[in-house]
């Protein structure tokens, strides 16, 4: 977190929290507003990235000096990238890099869910291409060939991580993630 958000934050404790404002794209984009425009400014989005965290509850958010504004997920709260160097090492769009892959999962769709010590994320869809040959039965055989037998099991890149077939629906459940964060009513019932 930069240190003016730090100071902020001890100088005006108490300003509301934002929802319904900030959202991420499936492809790692900020979008604001009502409109969802999006945030073009360089320095405003790595801005943002250095100080977007997760709250106990698997909420994420971005600490903007004293205020919290909370961050509504189109698919997951960080959206991996591949490296162009090597497709199997992937950075977050914070550009944090990976250092330990703990599980890989696959939707219906064939979107490529990865959990690392960051958290959990959809691999930016202009990656796949590069990083769906990396999938393959043990035997050997490409993921193509594989995906009209749910029993078939898959495993990832030279470290012969499983791949995980779940549901779309499940991920944020299962993966302890918010993806519509919203206040918490204080009113009696």
């Amino acid at each position: 977190m930069d240190e003016s958000v730090v100071r902020a934050m001890a100088r005006w404790p108490n300003v509301p929290d934002c929802y319904g404002w900030l959202a991420l794209t499936r492809r790692g984009e900020w979008r604001i507003g009502t409109q969802r425009e999006r945030i073009a400014h360089h320095g405003l989005s790595e801005f943002i990235n250095r100080n977007y965290l997760v709250d106990r509850g698997g909420a994420w958010y971005f600490q903007n000096g004293p205020q919290r504004v909370w961050v509504a997920l189109d698919y997951t709260p960080l959206v991996y990238r591949a490296t162009l160097a090597d497709p199997a090492q992937l950075v977050a769009h914070t550009g944090a890099p990976v250092r330990h892959l703990q599980r890989i999962l696959i939707d219906e769709d064939g979107s490529l869910i990865f959990v690392s010590e960051l958290g959990p994320g959809v691999l930016d869809d202009r990656d796949l291409p590069a990083m769906l040959p990396l999938i393959r039965s043990p035997r050997g055989a490409p993921l193509d060939e594989c995906l009209g037998d749910p029993a078939q099991p898959l495993y990832f890149g030279p470290s012969a991580l499983a791949v995980e077939r779940r549901a779309a629906a499940a991920l944020e459940a299962e993966l302890s993630f918010v993806r519509h964060p919203a206040p918490v009513s204080t009113e009696p019932a």
